[in-house]
């Protein structure tokens, strides 16, 4: 862990964004099991529908997931400034934590509400980061 001690807020960021998946999936299937819905069956697409709002913020976090830990993981390894990395991996987690309770909590609209923004401000982070990535390992 040493050599990667640098990188503890980046880490500890994606552990943090792993665990809110592993909280709202569950939460997320007990709405739509309250609705009588089987296994891996979506709600109908209604922001006013608790359920769909659940099951959004969950898919919207899987959908982000991926990206985002190969991202990170790829500039850790490609030596990108610890100091980038950990305030990047920050601000996406923050992102999607504020993304998850804005659709929980069914503020503003569906789409170009705060829920798009938060989610374009993480989105950029992650570009911004992988480019930075490309650059380390090509310099």
């Amino acid at each position: 862990m040493d050599n990667f001690a640098a990188y503890g807020l980046a880490l500890a960021s994606l552990a943090a964004v792993g665990i809110l998946g592993l909280l709202l999936s569950p939460l997320s299937a007990l709405k739509k099991q309250a609705q009588g819905l089987t296994t891996g069956a979506a709600p109908d697409a209604d922001y006013g529908d608790p359920a769909y709002r659940w099951n959004r913020a969950y898919m919207n976090l899987t959908e982000t997931y991926g990206y985002f830990a190969g991202i990170t993981l790829t500039a850790i390894l490609a030596g990108v400034s610890p100091v980038w990395v950990n305030w990047i991996a920050a601000i996406f987690l923050v992102t999607r934590v504020l993304v998850a309770i804005v659709h929980v909590m069914g503020i503003g609209k569906q789409a170009n509400g705060p829920r798009t923004i938060l989610y374009v401000i993480g989105w950029f982070a992650a570009i911004v980061l992988a480019v930075m990535t490309v650059m380390a390992i090509y310099q």
